[in-house]
């Protein structure tokens, strides 16, 4: 696994399977579903289909709670050889002020037991984290299949 800061991968030759807006409660499990029925269709044994269902669980949670929603984008290509489940979400929240911080294990802000980040990073074969201040964050998780 590989966490990158300030410098998100992008592909031109990605596929685009969806594009998603998280703005109330229920579009965390709607947007949870769908991402499990990608990772179906992507062929993706069960225990990989729960990791990757898991990760985004709390990247969506951390969206809704922390940014008031955003964007999700769903795509498929190769990365380093490997083909890819790949989903982006993005938001226009207050920005995370201390990303090594919010990456360690136990950080909480208060509103949950500090798994979030972490713990999708670690559920994904490729993690990758941008965040300023007053502007928003990117976050991007690969699975391989």
């Amino acid at each position: 696994m590989s966490l990158v800061m300030l410098e998100l991968t992008s592909e031109k030759n990605w596929e685009k399977l969806g594009k998603h807006i998280l703005k109330f409660e229920n579009d965390v499990v709607k947007l949870r579903q769908t991402i499990r029925h990608y990772a179906k269709q992507f062929r993706m044994g069960i225990v990989d289909q729960t990791r990757v269902t898991t990760a985004v669980s709390e990247l969506f949670r951390n969206m809704y709670n922390y940014a008031g929603g955003g964007e999700v984008v769903i795509e498929k290509g190769i990365i380093e050889g490997k083909e890819a489940l790949i989903i982006t979400c993005i938001d226009s929240g207050p920005g995370i002020e201390d990303l090594e911080l919010a990456m360690s294990d136990g950080y909480s802000t208060g509103m949950g037991m500090g798994y979030g980040l972490p713990g999708a990073k670690r559920l994904v074969d490729r993690f990758e984290i941008e965040s300023k201040v007053n502007e928003g964050t990117i976050v991007r998780i690969m699975k391989w299949r």
